[in-house]
């Protein structure tokens, strides 16, 4: 395994995640999930707060663009990616979510990235994202993992994330692929939309986080670890595509 490759894949996915707790958000199981800004009701077009646009350190690669735009009388979130890599991200306490806990939302591909392929390092590209990223404890981890991870994090200086769940929609891989990362395992991509077959056309999502968390690591944990933060993104950085989404409000619910 390339060890600076894992390490700047875990540092570009969140880097500058904070980790204080946020006003207003329970942490208990059972109590009131916190409501996502919607981007349906951006003022003046501005990301709303705290979403944050997250890139690579010393701006090694162009970053990629988000923006509300309005789309079909509607006003959503547009993520754009040339070549660049980036992450919107809406950092959250520790959340312990129940059994039924929901994330839902909707998006639309309009460009592809033909490229990308999630099987292979020169491929490891996404047109669309939506991921959680979850505090596994260390302990759940492999020896080569875990000591990758506290390497990464004490480069960053970041309590970064050690299992993150990305939604993805792919040009290749068919509906329902759980594939893990191919420079990290912490990270795994589960695909919902594949192919052009839906391209420019909305897709409502909802899913069962704690269910879809241990598909994807059931096989490290049987327990689904505290909640840290949501991400929407798109990257072309290794392929050298283009591509452009767009994705609705973002829900949660017990």
């Amino acid at each position: 395994m390339d060890t600076w490759a894992s390490c700047r894949f875990l540092y570009v996915l969140v880097v500058g995640l904070a980790c204080g707790t946020l006003p207003g958000v329970a942490t208990g199981a059972g109590g009131p999930l916190p409501a996502l800004p919607r981007f349906s009701v951006a003022d003046g077009g501005r990301l709303p707060p705290p979403w944050r646009v997250i890139g690579l350190p010393k701006n090694k690669v162009a970053l990629t663009q988000f923006g509300i735009v309005d789309l079909e009388g509607e006003r959503v979130l547009r993520v754009a990616s040339d070549r660049s890599y980036g992450n919107l991200t809406h950092e959250l306490a520790d959340l312990n979510l129940e059994a039924q806990a929901t994330l839902r939302w909707k998006w639309r591909l309009d460009q592809p990235l033909p490229d990308a392929d999630l099987r292979r390092k020169d491929g490891d590209d996404v047109a669309l994202k939506v991921c959680a990223l979850f505090d596994m404890p260390l302990d759940r981890l492999g020896w080569v993992e875990r000591n990758l991870l506290v390497l990464a994090r004490k480069v960053s200086g970041e309590h970064l994330p050690s299992a993150t769940l990305c939604y993805v929609w792919d040009n290749h891989l068919p509906a329902g692929t759980v594939q893990p990362n191919v420079y990290t395992r912490r990270v795994r991509y589960m695909v919902l939309n594949s192919g052009d077959a839906q391209q420019r056309q909305w897709i409502t999502h909802e899913r069962r986080l704690a269910m879809d968390f241990l598909l994807a690591f059931g096989s490290e944990t049987d327990s689904v670890p505290p909640l840290i933060a949501i991400v929407v993104g798109a990257d072309s950085d290794n392929t050298g595509g283009t591509s452009l989404g767009f994705v609705g409000d973002i829900a949660m619910k017990q």
